[in-house]
């Protein structure tokens, strides 16, 4: 049994069954509350993925980027990278209503709000920058709370049904209907006509992209999408980095730095480089202090460089 339509992909049985059970799974953890949540999440998380093949890829990816490791100190990274990605699904449900600065106990709070408060004194374009570390879900709505509420990119859910499930939940946690964009293209041209207008966009691009450009991270070649240096410098608008550090169970610190220089040599090639490989530095710098909080689970470096070591 199928739906059809112009509007998306079709509906079938297994997407109806597979959103009923993702329907109980929300119920539960909204019940078990925010810390029991991401306790739960981290440890269903962290029994079942170290065990997965694409623990693998983590390990391949901590002996090149950090390779002072030893066995026992990667395997220790991966069990809290797969443990930080359990709690951030069960926190999911709970960003909405989580508090802001607590005085102890699940919520969030900000270092560095002074660079949000000062975006907004001077309006107009400005992009925010970070990457899938500690709950990168509850930069948009932290930032959203300071009055800046951003655009972004959005690869959806292959289940119509779940991707509306996880895009009701993310506008919840953001109190404001902002444009979505879709990675490719057509996304990008609408992106770019958003900052043209003076909007905000957030971008997370710590992951590799083939056709990018080459800059480096962890002091060796990564393919990185160049489309944030491109729009920050054709509109001269602010590049604004941030990340989320985990400090315990649905307890979060979003820490918002100064905007990033924007470098106007004359050479729009050399420029579009110097930024990205200044906001590389940024990303870099974040996932050497919380090492456990990235997405090592990622093939971020090309496979050339993993077969010269083997």
């Amino acid at each position: 049994m199928t739906d059809s339509g112009d509007s998306g992909p079709r509906v079938t049985m297994l997407m109806r069954l597979e959103a009923l059970a993702a329907r109980g799974a929300l119920a539960l953890l909204r019940r078990l509350g925010p810390v029991r949540a991401s306790d739960v999440g981290g440890a269903i998380s962290r029994a079942i993925g170290p065990r997965l093949p694409v623990s693998r890829v983590a390990d391949a990816n901590l002996r090149l980027a950090l390779p002072g490791l030893d066995r026992a100190e990667r395997r220790a990274v991966i069990r809290d990278v797969w443990d930080n990605l359990g709690r951030t699904v069960g926190e999911l449900p709970h960003l909405s209503r989580l508090p802001r600065d607590p005085a102890h106990g699940p919520g969030w709070d900000v270092t560095g709000a002074e660079h949000l408060a000062a975006q907004v004194a001077r309006g107009g374009a400005a992009i925010f920058v970070s990457g899938h570390i500690g709950n990168w879900e509850m930069l948009p709505p932290a930032v959203a709370h300071h009055g800046l509420p951003f655009a972004s990119f959005y690869r959806a859910a292959a289940n119509p049904l779940i991707d509306r499930m996880i895009r009701t939940l993310r506008d919840e946690a953001m109190e404001h209907s902002v444009p979505l964009f879709a990675k490719g293209a057509r996304g990008a041209r609408g992106a770019l006509a958003h900052v043209a207008r003076g909007g905000r966009l957030g971008m997370l691009v710590d992951q590799k992209m083939n056709d990018g450009i080459e800059a480096r991270l962890f002091g060796q070649p990564a393919m990185t999408a160049p489309a944030l240096a491109a729009m920050a410098l054709r509109y001269r608008c602010p590049v604004i980095p941030g990340y989320v550090e985990r400090l315990g169970p649905a307890r979060l610190r979003i820490h918002v730095e100064p905007p990033l220089p924007l470098p106007d040599t004359g050479d729009r090639q050399a420029d579009v480089l110097a930024l990205t490989q200044a906001v590389n530095d940024r990303l870099e710098s974040w996932i050497r202090t919380h090492p456990g909080s990235w997405l090592w689970l990622h093939r971020r470096w090309p496979k050339t460089l993993f077969e010269t070591r083997a």
